[in-house]
């Protein structure tokens, strides 16, 4: 567990993004680490700013906003019903079927002891695995969920083959097969960190590997090897026909193969830094991609043409003409998970509008993490000032805030100058 939390305190350090990767536009306030296409052509998003995303994909704008868990969103999956699963950071599964879109979910799975890295969907049965070790599967019409324990160290992927049989993977660089009944069956020991695991319509699995190389295993453990790079691969996904291949890198690469002669078709131009997720339309003509710039990315799976980025309706406008520019550069690297204005869009952090003079853990509808939800700090130049100068985890520890300071006299005071102006209303 000590990698896993390692994993996630360089996860967290993801959010402070350079300014060169924010955008106006953007709905998310951190990276897009899941998406899921449901099976009524509703594209789902997760992100680290612990919220998901339904989308109208025909109007390119977000749809409905949820934000229920405690920590960054990194797994969805279809449910049967057109609805959605989502897990993450906080250990727990939360089911969201269509119809059932309020502000809780209908349903919440609850037994893993560490963050859930992928989700997976078949015949009924929900599949999750966990940085705890363990993969499960739940009954999604209610029951005790089934522990699958043999891997040595945290669990990253879970698929189902065509024929209902689970398949994991995990850091310890194996696969494994779970059959109904008796002991796991090892289908191959690759010795590097597996990172995603996809069951292909064939009955073949591919796996995503540490060192940026995609492995095609067929049913007897015969592996072939698609040289997509030399940085870890976060995501995987197949066209429903299964004749096309996405691989999303951490190096900002998502390449795209034919199978299964497995022959590289394009490489995608333009999404940059990590790309965290990838998902195929029903119809396997449109690519989506998600990742640390905080968009997500529509393509065209034959050309590998950019389509553009789906938007939301808020989120702020770039801050308003008057306001200090040296404070606006410090500022920058809050912008990832703080809005200015109450009209700004779902952020991982709560808006920033009228902060002086709010208690902290206040703002309705931000899910506060349980330090901050105490208020036992009112918020002045003061102690905004305190909070960067020691930092959040000595002031507030317990925030989920990634930590970060401001060292120089100079930019703490232009910050605070900044903060003052541009929280306050626009006056006409």
């Amino acid at each position: 567990m000590a990698a896993a939390r390692r994993v996630t305190g360089m996860l967290l350090l993801l959010l402070n993004l350079p300014a060169a990767a924010q955008d106006a536009a953007a709905v998310h306030g951190g990276p897009v680490r899941a998406l899921a296409m449901g099976v009524d052509g509703t594209l789902a998003s997760g992100s680290f700013d612990q919220s998901v995303i339904l989308w109208d994909v025909a109007a390119g704008r977000a749809r409905t906003v949820l934000r229920w868990h405690q920590g960054a969103v990194a797994a969805l999956a279809p449910l049967p019903d057109g609805g959605f699963a989502s897990a993450g950071e906080d250990g727990r599964i939360a089911l969201w079927p269509a119809g059932s879109l309020g502000p809780e979910p209908a349903r919440v799975l609850e037994g893993h002891a560490g963050p859930v890295a992928a989700l997976a969907v078949q015949e009924g049965i929900l599949a999750s695995a966990s940085w705890d070790g363990t993969a499960r599967l739940w009954p999604l019409a209610g029951g005790a969920a089934r522990v699958l324990e043999a891997h040595r160290g945290q669990v990253n992927g879970v698929a189902f083959l065509p024929d209902g049989t689970p398949a994991t993977a995990g850091y310890d660089g194996s696969i494994r097969l779970w059959p109904a009944a008796g002991a796991p069956r090892i289908l191959a020991e690759l010795g590097l960190p597996v990172n995603a695991l996809l069951a292909l319509p064939d009955g073949a699995l591919a796996a995503g590997g540490a060192d940026g190389a995609v492995r095609i295993l067929a049913p007897d453990g015969r592996q072939r090897e698609l040289a997509a790079g030399n940085r870890p691969i976060a995501a995987l996904a197949a066209s429903p026909d299964g004749r096309l291949l996405a691989a999303a890198s951490l190096g900002g690469s998502v390449t795209l193969w034919a199978l299964p002669e497995g022959r590289l078709r394009h490489s995608l131009e333009g999404p940059g830094l990590p790309v965290w997720s990838v998902a195929f339309a029903a119809d396997g003509r449109t690519l989506w991609t998600g990742g640390a710039d905080r968009r997500v990315r529509r393509w065209d799976a034959a050309t590998g043409q950019a389509i553009g980025p789906l938007v939301s309706e808020g989120g702020d406008a770039a801050p308003r003409a008057g306001l200090d520019p040296h404070g606006a550069r410090v500022f920058r690297a809050c912008a990832a998970c703080h809005a200015l204005t109450a009209e700004g869009g779902p952020m991982a952090g709560p808006s920033l509008a009228g902060i002086f003079g709010r208690r902290m853990g206040s703002l309705p509808g931000y899910r506060y993490s349980e330090r901050l939800a105490r208020g036992d700090i009112v918020w002045t130049r003061e102690t905004v000032a305190d909070l960067f100068t020691r930092g959040p985890d000595v002031v507030t520890p317990g925030t989920r805030m990634p930590i970060q300071t401001v060292g120089d006299p100079e930019d703490l005071r232009a910050l605070l100058d900044f903060l003052e102006a541009a929280t306050q209303p626009e006056t006409r």
